[in-house]
């Protein structure tokens, strides 16, 4: 479990997107083409290039008015990662700072963390056949720095420290909440074993776009027990399965362009 974690305030989020613009400068993710899909939310998902985006929730009220639910969205760095127990290569691993990274050396593209994700916020590059999230700005933390959404936030909507005392702001802030009529809640404290990225919640995580009881897989965890310690093994038949696809794949393309 990471010592240091963000502490996402919902109720300060105004939807500037400065997190998602600082994201990508910081990484040097390439922007996407994008169209309009009927929400302010936008891009719609994530991808390899892109690792944080902003919910645009839009709920209507009983007495006719809106209520906007705006919150940074993003890894969350599980403690219990079902990214990690799903990758049969060992490529995604735990930092000593207590981030979940990708080893892109070792991904061997199966997608499998992918599918297993229940956050859905893990990337994947066709062109180089890889893996790709939000690393926490892991090369930001080692040299002592907040990680760059933070750093960019002009509201403080996403405080950056140490996991005990963002908690125990994080219980003024629901109460505070609650005190003003919401239905105020904290989310990551025990969601698979407790969660980096910690939320403040004016309501339920539904409304947000957050599952209400994220899980891992079943088959992710029966998979983890039975495969890992044939890991070697697991690794080079998926391996050659995908290279298998993919040389089929490229002789049918060949084919294709000899008949025109």
């Amino acid at each position: 479990m990471a010592n240091s974690i963000c502490l996402i305030d919902t109720s300060k989020c105004m939807g500037c997107r400065g997190c998602q613009v600082a994201c990508k400068q910081w990484n040097q993710l390439p922007a996407e083409e994008t169209a309009f899909t009927g929400s302010y939310e936008n891009p719609p998902r994530f991808s390899a290039d892109t690792w944080l985006k902003v919910a645009f929730k839009e709920h209507d009220r009983e007495d006719g008015n809106v209520d906007w639910y705006m919150a940074k969205l993003g890894c969350m760095h599980c403690t219990d990662a079902a990214c990690m127990q799903a990758c049969p290569a060992g490529a995604i691993y735990r930092s000593d700072e207590g981030t979940v990274n990708i080893d892109e050396v070792k991904c061997i593209g199966c997608n499998y963390c992918v599918t297993a994700c229940p956050f859905h916020v893990v990337g994947f590059d066709r062109l180089t056949n890889k893996a790709r999230k939000c690393t926490f700005c892991h090369d930001r933390l080692v040299s002592g720095l907040e990680p760059s959404c933070a750093k960019a936030c002009p509201t403080g909507a996403i405080p950056f420290g140490d996991r005990k005392q963002l908690i125990d702001r994080a219980v003024n802030r629901v109460d505070y909440l609650k005190a003003r009529g919401k239905n105020a809640q904290i989310y990551g404290i025990d969601e698979l074993d407790g969660t980096a990225m910690l939320y403040v919640l004016a309501d339920n995580p539904e409304k947000y776009g957050l599952p209400a009881d994220p899980q891992v897989p079943v088959q992710t965890r029966i998979w983890n027990a039975i495969f890992k310690p044939l890991r070697l093994f697991v690794v080079v038949a998926v391996a050659f399965g995908l290279w298998a696809n993919r040389s089929q794949t490229r002789e049918i393309e060949q084919a294709k362009r000899g008949e025109k």
